[in-house]
């Protein structure tokens, strides 16, 4: 094995840079999670969605005066006391603060039609 010429020699210490960049610091936090599913209770605090796939409840928090609330088509904003049980929605969430699920953004599906058991 020779010397290393001078562009191996950058070409190495580049690699090695990106490869100690790569590994230092924590791992990425999801910032966006996405949840789908039928509307079991709303509140003016949270909201509670069943995923009928995998029968799977989760619970989301609402911040007070919550306001991004849209239909499918992005067109439309509404109110949270315009969202019933048996509406199919899409929350959009993270868990960023203490942990807590809580929702960033709700999708109406489906022009918001309650679902018939």
């Amino acid at each position: 094995m020779g010397r290393l010429s001078r562009k191996e020699y950058v070409a190495f210490c580049a690699a090695l840079l990106a490869l100690a960049m790569g590994l230092s610091g924590k791992p990425a936090l999801a910032v966006n999670k996405v949840w789908t599913g039928r509307v079991l209770h709303v509140s003016t605090d949270n909201i509670k969605v069943v995923n009928p796939k995998g029968h799977v409840t989760l619970s989301f928090l609402i911040v007070p005066r919550f306001k991004q609330i849209f239909s499918s088509d992005g067109k439309t904003t509404y109110q949270m006391a315009d969202i019933k049980p048996g509406m199919w929605v899409t929350i959009y969430y993270d868990q960023n603060a203490l942990g807590a699920r809580h929702a960033d953004k709700i999708i109406l599906l489906k022009n918001g039609k309650v679902i018939k058991s």
